[in-house]
């Protein structure tokens, strides 16, 4: 989150907390823009979506840099709603801001023409009564005329965008609430879902929920931003995923327990294996990280140059021991690590796709990819994924 002056801090309060005002300024830049493009929905976009720490920032930060894909960013800050709009009225659309570290305190830098998760406000404007508590968030099923309305907005960002800009680039970790929605609004649309050790996952899920509590203590802005964002992956606000908990025990209580954060895992990554569309591609980061062919093949999915970085500019932490955890959950994510990492290598590199991967651009082709034969993913040798699920 980058510093705000107490001016920038009311205007962010008014156009993002304020429902009304919210859903006026949509109003305003859907008349501006007019009818959607004839070929908005079957166009190639990507979207990024895992639990939060899994790799997606860094995943679709290398996916925005190839220049292909309008993403939102900073300077589309606090009218994300009205991308076009703002950018005619806003003078932050035409200075540039220094770049400075995150606020998770992690190393990347971002300034106002990063792109960043924003697009969640659409969801919880529109829609957040259904799937926003209290204390959790709920799978998310939108009807038909708000996903033609989510359609219509992604046309917006487009239109804001630059010349040749005509395939959207999202990284929103709660759209794994509504993976099916996507898919059903955009058909050819490349989901990406990726996914860490669950141990390191765990840590970092941690390490970020320690750090925020701190930032929100002392900063009471900081808090209500990230809520505005529906940003309660940690923190003060902190709200998990409600996902694959019928007939189960709750979470563990002690948010400050790492076994809290494995069990998160869990059954996010468990509901996920078991829920999400055929489309969907997971993604290993460590084979991400460890292998330059993952990115090349995800790169050649997404019809872009893969450019020539011979790690794939991908890095991984460092694997540490895991400590005093509950024994037999640290086993269980780790057979569920083993069948994500086998749909994920199955989809990517099954003899015979290695083909499609040269021949994918970022026309209606690339749902060529949509055909692959995924039956044979159930008989992997040594992770067997039917067994995780029965389980």
């Amino acid at each position: 989150m980058p510093a705000y002056s107490a001016l920038d801090r009311l205007l962010h309060r008014l156009a993002l907390q304020l429902a009304p005002v919210a859903e006026m300024s949509f109003d305003m830049d859907q008349q501006r823009v007019g009818p959607m493009a004839p070929d908005l929905c079957e166009a190639r976009h990507v979207y990024v979506a895992g639990l939060a720490r899994a790799g997606t920032t860094v995943l679709m930060r290398r996916f925005h840099a190839s220049g292909a894909f309008r993403s939102l960013t900073y300077r589309d800050m606090p009218f994300v709603l009205a991308p076009n709009l703002w950018k005619s009225l806003s003078a932050t659309s035409k200075r540039k801001l220094k770049a400075a570290e995150r606020a998770h305190g992690d190393g990347v830098r971002v300034d106002a023409d990063s792109p960043e998760s924003l697009e969640e406000v659409f969801w919880r404007v529109f829609d957040g009564r259904r799937y926003i508590t209290q204390d959790q968030l709920h799978a998310h099923a939108p009807d038909t005329s708000l996903r033609e309305s989510y359609q219509r907005y992604v046309g917006a960002i487009l239109a804001s965008g630059a010349a040749g800009q005509t395939r959207y680039l999202s990284k929103n970790n709660n759209n794994i609430l509504r993976l099916d929605t996507i898919s059903r609004a955009f058909p050819n649309a490349l989901i990406l879902v990726p996914f860490r050790r669950p141990i390191d996952h765990a840590r970092s899920l941690l390490r970020q929920h320690l750090h925020f509590r701190e930032v929100h203590a002392g900063d009471r802005f900081a808090r209500h931003y990230m809520t505005w964002l529906v940003h309660h992956e940690f923190g003060a606000d902190h709200r998990p995923f409600r996902l694959g908990m019928d007939g189960k025990a709750p979470l563990p209580e002690d948010t400050t327990c790492l076994d809290y954060w494995l069990e998160l895992w869990l059954r996010t990554y468990r509901w996920l294996l078991e829920t999400a569309p055929e489309t969907v591609v997971f993604v290993g980061y460590e084979d991400l990280c460890s292998d330059p062919a993952v990115w090349q093949r995800l790169a050649a999915l997404a019809g872009i140059d893969g450019g020539v970085s011979p790690d794939g500019g991908f890095r991984a932490s460092k694997p540490r021991p895991a400590g005093a955890l509950d024994g037999e959950r640290l086993a269980e994510a780790e057979e569920l690590y083993g069948a994500l990492n086998s749909r994920a290598r199955a989809c990517l590199f099954q003899e015979g796709l290695a083909a499609d991967y040269e021949a994918v651009t970022c026309s209606a082709d690339a749902a060529k990819f949509d055909k692959c034969d995924r039956s044979d993913l159930v008989q992997t040798p040594g992770n067997a994924i039917a067994d995780v699920l029965k389980n």
